[in-house]
């Protein structure tokens, strides 16, 4: 099939989403192949960045983490500067801690750390963050958790664990700031795609005065989503649903239902 036979999306002859991510350094994309299989435009910005705290910024939290016995990853950038840490603090990760990961996406991420065969990851088949809790409640009395996250981290996990009455210790180990969108924002997209409540922020922090108009808007995880509506924007398209568990698959059954 040529571009000029492929499907023509939403009414459009060329429908544009943005990325508020960094493009793969890869070059390979579920999103690219999405592009070519609806013939529409998908581009890649990163709305935030991570900044790491340094070794020194970290020990002033007082966690040990040689003391705990299970860490929870909820996202990639949690798995490297918790690794990072370790390595400039010289600490040698015992091979029985158990890794929890939010996601299958992120649990694989390990592999550039540890002999993941050889290691306890666990993760949620169904890809939400209901799964891993379940997962975890039969571990909740029997481990000592560590959660590595953000300065800005609202997530849900430690308050459950705290629920639950469970040992654990957020570490804060890496920081997100906003980058400048306005250029980029200028260019109309049809559709702007969320991962991060920061990500939201970084929106109206560079454009205070953005009018959504026309503009549909998906958002990634329940924290993502609340941000949208909290900050007065139309929610489009929410992920993961058990009928499309990853952005990808929600973005073609957007894009393509009657």
């Amino acid at each position: 099939m040529n571009r000029a036979e492929k499907p023509v999306v939403k009414g459009k002859e060329t429908y544009s989403i943005l990325i508020s991510q960094p493009e793969p350094a890869s070059g390979r994309s579920p999103y690219f192949d999405l592009a070519e299989k609806l013939n529409i435009q998908v581009d890649f910005f990163p709305f935030i960045s991570v900044e790491g705290l340094s070794a020194k910024e970290f020990r002033k939290q007082k966690v040990d983490i040689t003391e705990r016995t299970a860490v929870v990853f909820t996202s990639r950038h949690a798995i490297d500067h918790f690794f990072r840490v370790c390595e400039e603090l010289k600490i040698k990760v015992s091979s029985d801690m158990k890794y929890f990961c939010v996601r299958e996406n992120v649990a694989l991420y390990l592999q550039k750390y540890i002999q993941y065969r050889k290691r306890k990851v666990f993760f949620p088949e169904s890809g939400r963050t209901k799964g891993l809790l379940e997962t975890m409640k039969r571990y909740k009395n029997k481990e000592k958790f560590i959660v590595p996250c953000s300065e800005q981290s609202k997530d849900d996990i430690p308050q459950w664990l705290k629920r639950n009455k469970a040992d654990y210790k957020k570490a804060i180990l890496y920081q997100t700031v906003c980058n400048d969108v306005k250029e980029v924002i200028a260019n109309d997209y049809d559709m702007i795609v969320f991962f991060s409540p920061t990500g939201v922020k970084s929106l109206f922090e560079n454009v205070p005065d953005f009018d959504q108009k026309n503009t549909s808007i998906a958002a990634f995880g329940k924290t993502t989503s609340k941000a949208v509506k909290d900050s007065g924007l139309r929610l489009d398209l929410k992920a993961p649903t058990p009928k499309a568990p990853s952005m990808v698959a929600a973005l073609e059954y957007f894009l393509t239902e009657d």
